[in-house]
């Protein structure tokens, strides 16, 4: 599960890109860990303050990230506390993550279509065979799928109606509970006819 991170192209990525990518890594995360996977929503929530990830956080603290709220969470997962215990604690990371989408800036729509491209790539890795052989790129790209979701809910100013009813069905090609490592996959097919369809609306 190394391989994205290890890119030295990360460090090449703009920075809204990066922020968009470690936000897909958070929301995996929480998803798992509030699906009771900590053990699988570990590395996940690491990205926002783990040495690995360096070259992916290049300009991102200056952003306000709070490190210490996710090392926090990542002392309670160790610790075994359940996600429901610490929920305050989850929320603040979601509004800190937030946070740093609305100051790294970007064009809304140019980080769905990267979050799509990433998506399409992670899944591909993650499922085989109609099986899932890397669970850890599996739940990457359902975080990828999320956080453009939430995005596109988002955006003022235009109509997004159709954008959010694609990228909503591209999130419920995921389990309802969260992408567990166990799940059945839906097929790499349907979710790349799924994010084909919202590149072509972007495109429009």
């Amino acid at each position: 599960h190394e391989g994205h991170e290890g890119h030295e192209n990360m460090a090449k990525l703009p920075v809204d890109k990066r922020v968009a990518f470690m936000s897909g890594h958070v929301a995996t995360g929480l998803s798992l860990y509030r699906a009771g996977a900590p053990d699988q929503a570990a590395k996940h929530l690491l990205h926002p303050v783990s040495e690995t990830h360096q070259a992916e956080r290049k300009g991102i603290d200056a952003l306000g990230v709070k490190a210490e709220l996710f090392k926090s969470v990542s002392k309670a997962l160790d610790a075994g506390k359940p996600a429901s215990e610490i929920e305050p604690m989850l929320k603040a990371a979601e509004d800190n993550i937030l946070l740093l989408q609305k100051n790294a800036g970007g064009k809304p729509l140019d980080i769905i279509e990267y979050l799509m491209e990433t998506v399409d790539e992670e899944y591909s890795v993650g499922v085989k065979g109609g099986k899932i052989t890397d669970p850890g790129e599996y739940q990457d790209a359902f975080g990828f799928a999320t956080v453009a979701l939430r995005m596109a809910k988002r955006i003022e100013g235009s109509d997004t109606k159709a954008l959010v009813a694609d990228l909503t069905a591209l999130v419920a090609l995921w389990p309802k509970g969260g992408p567990l490592a166990a799940s059945t996959p839906s097929p790499v097919a349907k979710v790349k006819a799924q994010t084909a369809k919202v590149r072509k609306l972007l495109a429009q």
